[in-house]
């Protein structure tokens, strides 16, 4: 059996690249790809789409709801569902550590350790400014020491001057291979058991802050490193690498925000807030508790992050109701980490930084270009990698080697493992092939066919094949969010049970979306870069009678004197 699927699961992916291979217009030659990406539809096809589109969502929720209700007292479930809130009188799902951990069992250490960095960084910033990325890193010390110990300060500070001391001799690569070798050691047994003994204790959040604070530590101190082998004269000092690290809000969670910014951020001396920044930052705040509370309702209907997990039931689900568990498992993962940022990005806005955008969302995405999920990660990664090594990514083999560097950096990050293997493998592939076809359809005579389309026309043709790319994209994000036999259950309804009415359904369904999501970036793009205004028409010229009557006009007046017309 293990074979068959091992056979399905290698002839899932090659029918799946065949598809969207055969033929991938989004990414031609730029001026066709500006011009696709400002082609407007009619209203009433945009109309359409919204709402075969949204009927569908909840169409596939009914379904999920319906299987949440009937399963409640599976006995898979006891684990993950609990009692929930009083007023609804049903079970809530707690499968998600993160969450729980975030707003409910650590609430009230997060919000109090948050709470008095915004005090304390408010009272300097009110007394003595330029001093207050000290003070950010006194009270951050002060927090890791109280909730961490000594010792593990002591670690981290270990490897800060590590790092620091190899910083010194400005060769980059040494730098970057000191990093990965450090990152390494919170991987591969026995380094890894060896710095967990450092830390002591029974606080039970002790383990994730161990690995969030030392991976994220590892990254910040190889962005202080390769920022000052860019810097030509003099070093930076390690008293600004212990300020950038033991920034509290970013330290055990993130998102990572490179040392060249957070450096002129923290040091600027001008703190003085742009038109209503207060407003909307306390806006921000708004919605962020309104999406943990709608979050936190949902899990009393929709038990999407238990089912998944229970095959036997999985078996028995409709094709909408599996299709739709995957669809919805990604935007809740996207929902989980644009909370948890935007309460971390709304304290650090508060201290006058920028910190990176919130992640994109899952709905927005159907090229492999545009993957980034953690856009701190994903800035880290092309600032020092991806673009450093891939120059401007025309050239087939250097974005061979950029992308194959890149993902092995992330494979490190993640920690080596089957999915993340598989995950990585295939992200680097799509990424690459859509180069690849690039090139091939910039050539003549494919670029002159589209050329010869109507604008509405080629981004419909677009959208059929970015179709495919989408639940590629999906697919694979399902492997590492979920487990291998979810994501090839999953494929396995999609493109042979299923086929040809789930497949076509799907699929159109898809379409709809990608076309809604063109429709957005063509809006931003013409905010971006608006079409310049037409010049204005030229003056008709005059006509005979025209001509006749002004000459007639002129002849009429009476000629003035000279004296009496410089009298007058």
């Amino acid at each position: 059996m293990q074979k068959e699927e091992q056979q399905f699961l290698a002839v899932f992916f090659i029918t799946f690249f065949n598809l969207f291979s055969s033929l991938q217009l989004h990414c031609c030659t730029q001026g066709v790809y500006i011009m696709g990406i400002k082609a407007a539809l009619p209203k009433y096809e945009l109309y359409f789409y919204n709402t075969v589109l949204c009927l569908a969502m909840f169409w596939a929720a009914s379904w999920i709801f319906e299987v949440s209700s009937s399963n409640a007292n599976r006995k898979t479930f006891k684990t993950s569902v609990k009692p929930g809130w009083y007023y609804f009188g049903k079970k809530m799902e707690t499968a998600d550590f993160e969450w729980v951990m975030w707003f409910s069992t650590f609430r009230e250490h997060i919000l109090f350790a948050l709470s008095g960095h915004v005090i304390f960084a408010k009272i300097c910033s009110m007394l003595a400014p330029q001093h207050r990325s000290l003070v950010y890193m006194v009270y951050g010390v002060l927090a890791v020491w109280t909730t961490m110990g000594w010792t593990y300060v002591t670690l981290i500070l270990s490897h800060c001057i590590l790092l620091y001391s190899i910083s010194l001799v400005k060769i980059r690569w040494l730098c970057f291979v000191m990093g990965l070798t450090t990152l390494a050691t919170f991987k591969c047994e026995p380094f890894v058991s060896w710095q967990a003994g450092f830390v002591t204790g029974s606080f039970e959040l002790r383990p994730v802050l161990f690995y969030g604070g030392c991976g994220f530590t590892i990254l910040r101190c190889m962005s202080f490193a390769l920022e000052n082998c860019e810097r030509r004269e003099g070093n930076y000092s390690i008293l600004e690498l212990l300020k950038f690290n033991f920034y509290l809000p970013f330290f055990y969670f993130g998102p990572i925000i490179t040392f060249d910014k957070y450096y002129i951020q923290a040091n600027r001396s001008d703190l003085t807030r742009k038109e209503r920044e207060m407003w909307n930052i306390s806006l921000q705040g708004l919605i962020h508790l309104g999406a943990i509370i709608l979050v936190d309702v949902l899990f009393h209907f929709m038990y999407i992050l238990t089912i998944p997990t229970d095959m036997k039931l999985l078996k028995h689900l409709s094709d909408w109701a599996l299709v739709g568990l995957a669809y919805y498992n990604l935007v809740y993962d996207w929902v989980k980490a644009a909370v948890m940022f935007g309460v971390i990005n709304t304290v650090s806005r508060l201290d006058h930084l920028d910190p990176p955008q919130p992640p994109k969302c899952i709905t927005m995405l159907y090229v492999f270009a545009e993957t980034h999920f953690d856009r701190g990660i994903n800035d880290w990664l092309c600032k020092y990698v991806y673009d450093y090594l891939g120059g401007k990514h025309e050239n087939v083999l250097d974005e061979f080697i950029a992308t194959v560097c890149t993902f092995g950096v992330t494979i490190m990050w993640l920690g080596p493992c089957q999915v993340v293997f598989i995950w990585a493998f295939f992200n680097c592939f799509g990424l690459n092939f859509e180069l690849w076809t690039a090139k091939f359809f910039s050539m003549e005579p494919l670029a002159s066919l589209e050329m010869a389309m109507s604008e509405a026309m080629s981004r419909r043709i677009r959208a059929i094949f970015n179709t495919f790319n989408f639940w590629t994209i999906v697919l694979y994000n399902v492997l590492a969010l979920n487990s291998l036999d979810f994501a090839k259950l999953v494929a396995k309804r999609l493109l042979l049970k299923g086929f040809p009415i789930t497949t076509i359904l799907v699929m159109f369904l898809t379409y709809c979306l990608v076309q809604l999501i063109k429709e957005r970036e063509r809006k931003q793009a013409l905010i971006d870069d608006p079409d310049p205004s037409p010049p204005p028409a030229p003056a008709p010229p005059p006509t005979l009678s025209t001509t006749t009557t002004t000459t007639t006009t002129i002849a009429a007046q009476p000629v003035m004197e000279p004296e009496k017309e410089k009298a007058e």
